[in-house]
Parts: structure tokens; C-alpha cells; sequence
């Protein structure tokens, strides 16, 4: 039985597992990717995000979510792709990578943080996908028991995003679920819970597709910055509080790409026997 090898890595919490094709690694089928996910029986990790050769040269990455699906993009695991790149394979700065979500453009902070470019937010709701007559800053989405009022935007993956009072106590898991697989969502959505602190800073919990709640989701921190932006209620740059760290973002508006700052951070190398 031959072993795959792979990196660990996280970034303010929101752990991975580095699978590098050009140093041999497979590409993970679905039952592979929920053993190496899984954090009892494998690495344990809440994406996988696997290294290619781009077709027009330089550097690609799929993302593989812990239940097998894929995934359009991801904030914090293309930091930790780029750190990777960078110290095994001389990654230079302002380097653009491939992604699911298009193009990322890779800018190496002090301390080891990496800030990215993550693309212009999708705003029209063909484009997230999302099942709406016209595009709004906030739409109705009904559960049932209840109506919320949501943003929906994407940056490679579909985002809902909820204002509430206190993330302590906002119903991440229970309300995260359902609007994760509403029928409004084709493609089902990230779920991001977010409370203003003031006009810089901001607390956040994600429901992401295909994982659950996780520490820290950096494309989830770029749509709920996105759209409390649009409405005016706050600045072009925050600080967003999530339970593994923190993150910086910034977006001058529309039209352009929305930034991300934050750590990325090697945890160990290993050997998995599948």
C-alpha cells in the first residue's frame, strides 16, 4: 500500500489538507477526500486543496470540500496554497494562481500572512446562482417558520449573508443548514452570520456548504464585508473577528476585486495509508 503524501496547514483556524500534483499527489475522488477529512479516522481537515500545473503555465488549485464536493473558491485555504507554493516552490510576489473562482492575484505580508485579490463579487443573481426576479442589497428568504433577510452574492462560491445582534447567540447550525439547501440556492450557499461592531469592525460565523460551521472562512469574510458595504454600514476596510482569528479584508467597490489579509500557517507534514 503506497502513501499519499501531504501537508497540514490552517489559517485562522480553518484547517487544510495540501495535496501537491506536481510533486505526484492524486487527485482525491470523493470517498478518498471524506477519509482524509474526516478527524477520526484520517487527517482531518475541513477542505482539501490540491496543487496543479495551470494549462498556460505557473500554478493551480481545486478545492474539495470534507464531504466530497467541490468548491468554487476558498479565502483562507488559497493562503495557505500560496504560502506553500512559496516555500516549496519559489512562489514569487504578485503571483497570479488558478482557482475554480478565477484568477487570484498573491501579495506576501510580514509573519507569514498572505493578502489576496479574490476577484469582483457577483452581484446578479444568475451569476451567485440564486433564485431571484432582480438584483437587491436584501432579499426575503422564507424557512417555514420564518423570513430572514439575506444578501446573496458569490466570490466563486454562493454566499448568504444575515445581520444579527450577537454572533454568540445567533442559530448558526440550525438556520446555517437549512439556508445552505434552500431551493433558492442551486448550487446550495455559504452561510455567513455577522454582527457590526462599528464601522471597521465586524464579528462573523460561517455555515459553509459541504463542511458545517468552521473556526474561520475567508471567502465568508469577504461577502459579509461586501455586503454590509453596499448599504453603507461600514468603512472600505475592516477587521472581522471570526472564532479561529482574525482577518483583514477591503473592497473599494463595485467592480473591483475584494482583498483578503491573514495568516497561513504550516501545522506538520505527513503520510496518509488509504
Amino acid at each position: 500500500m503506497s502513501a499519499l503524501r501531504f501537508t497540514k496547514m490552517q489559517g485562522a483556524g480553518n484547517d487544510f489538507v495540501i495535496l501537491d500534483r506536481i510533486a505526484g499527489a492524486p487527485f482525491p475522488d470523493a470517498a478518498l477526500a471524506r477519509r482524509l477529512a474526516d478527524r477520526h479516522f484520517g487527517v482531518g481537515c475541513d477542505q482539501i486543496m490540491v496543487i496543479e500545473a495551470a494549462p498556460a503555465g505557473g500554478y493551480a488549485y481545486r478545492i474539495v470540500n470534507a464531504d466530497g464536493s467541490a468548491a468554487g473558491q476558498c479565502g483562507n485555504g488559497a493562503r495557505c496554497v500560496s504560502r506553500y507554493l512559496r516555500e516549496r516552490h519559489g512562489l514569487a510576489d504578485g503571483a497570479v494562481l488558478d482557482s475554480p473562482g478565477g484568477p487570484v492575484v498573491v501579495h506576501f505580508l510580514d509573519g507569514g500572512e498572505v493578502e489576496l485579490a479574490l476577484g469582483v463579487p457577483r452581484l446578479e443573481p444568475a451569476d451567485i446562482p440564486f433564485l431571484a426576479p432582480r438584483c437587491q442589497a436584501r432579499y426575503l428568504i422564507d424557512l417555514g417558520d420564518a423570513q430572514y433577510p439575506i444578501a446573496a452574492l458569490s466570490l466563486g462560491n454562493p454566499h448568504a449573508v444575515l445581520t444579527v445582534d450577537s454572533v454568540a447567540l445567533a442559530p448558526v447550525a440550525q438556520v446555517g443548514a437549512q439556508i445552505e439547501c434552500h431551493a433558492r440556492f442551486p448550487d446550495r450557499a455559504n452561510v455567513g452570520f455577522v454582527e457590526i461592531v462599528d464601522r471597521s469592525h465586524l464579528r462573523l460565523r460561517v455555515w459553509e456548504r459541504g463542511v458545517g460551521e468552521t473556526l474561520a472562512c475567508g471567502s465568508g469574510a469577504c461577502a459579509a464585508m461586501v455586503a454590509l458595504r453596499l448599504t453603507d454600514e461600514i468603512d472600505a476596510a475592516v477587521a472581522i473577528d471570526l472564532p479561529g482569528g482574525r482577518l483583514r479584508v477591503r473592497w473599494a467597490g463595485n467592480g473591483q476585486p475584494v482583498y483578503l489579509a491573514g495568516p497561513a500557517t504550516f501545522v506538520f507534514d505527513g503520510e496518509f495509508y488509504p
